[in-house]
């Protein structure tokens, strides 16, 4: 088993409440568990209420959102996987960068946890990864996060922040090899 905590900067630190992105992932076999928890002052951010019917849904990004990003090592196809704190959700697949983008059928759900109190947020998924994974070959993760703020203003949040601008389907932002 891999295992391993992280913490999300933001693309514009000066501009940012005083939140806080962590978590940590776990990978055992083909399963992956991954825990985001956001902290800070909750009052200013836009959450989503919970969903009656948590569904895949399209333009997640739009609104506060955890992302995770996987590609095979030496491959430029790669997943998108977007996780609504309203328990919505969605998996596309890429052919290369920004290229090819579908909605990933593999997956029909993807149940996940989230726990909302007054300064803290915490997101809690399993995840198979065994239809994306050829066997023997290592996956590449990107781990970030778009949080709405109450004013709507949109903050962008990544392991890292190569470019010019917050892009998430940078292949060098993939910083953690599984």
């Amino acid at each position: 088993m891999s295992a391993r905590s992280f913490a999300l900067a933001p693309f514009f630190p000066d501009l940012q409440p005083a939140l806080q992105i962590t978590g940590h992932l776990a990978r055992q076999g083909r399963a992956l568990d991954l825990h985001y928890a956001l902290q800070g002052p909750l009052s200013q951010v836009a959450i989503p209420a919970p969903a009656a019917a948590p569904a895949r849904r399209h333009g997640l990004w739009q609104e506060t959102c955890f992302e995770f990003f996987l590609g095979v090592k030496d491959n430029p196809a790669y997943w998108e996987f977007n996780l609504s704190p309203a328990g919505d959700w969605n998996v596309y697949r890429f052919s290369g960068y920004r290229q090819g983008l579908i909605e990933e059928p593999a997956w029909t759900h993807l149940p996940f946890g989230v726990q909302v109190r007054a300064d803290s947020l915490r997101l809690d998924l399993e995840v198979d990864l065994a239809p994306l994974q050829p066997a023997g070959r290592p996956l590449e993760l990107g781990l970030a996060a778009v949080i709405q703020l109450d004013d709507g203003a949109l903050t962008y949040w990544a392991l890292s922040h190569p470019g010019p601008r917050p892009d998430f389907h940078r292949r060098d932002g993939f910083l953690i090899e599984l």
